[in-house]
């Protein structure tokens, strides 16, 4: 599985770049990582739990904290912070960031949900 060579934060743009180590580089809105989070409170505790977060548009990333040599914790501006990204789950969200960006968008109509707060 490819590892990052570089993990940029860019606070001002909402965003995060990663550049890996087989040459791929992926920018990940923070809205995208938050809604897309790891965590249980997202991806619920078995499959089929999975739940749609709304109102994330204008979500920021306060900060990234190191898990060992094999993920990243984010701290998003609305406080969620308990999402351990690994190097894997980085780089299939970002192979993957079309796709998985339209099924939350089509959830969200589906269920009269808003990007906006």
């Amino acid at each position: 599985m490819p590892t990052p060579t570089e993990i940029r934060l860019l606070r001002a743009e909402k965003r995060l770049e990663v550049d890996f180590d087989d040459g791929s580089r992926f920018v990940y809105p923070a809205e995208y990582l938050r809604v897309e989070s790891p965590s249980a409170e997202v991806q619920g505790h078995a499959p089929g739990e999975r739940k749609t977060v709304p109102g994330r548009r204008h979500v920021g990333i306060m900060s990234l904290e190191p898990v060992g040599n094999y993920a990243i914790r984010i701290l998003f501006d609305d406080l969620h912070g308990s999402g351990i990204y690994s190097w894997a789950y980085l780089y299939e969200l970002g192979r993957d960031q079309p796709a998985r960006w339209q099924r939350y968008l089509d959830e969200l109509a589906a269920q009269g949900l808003s990007r906006d707060p």
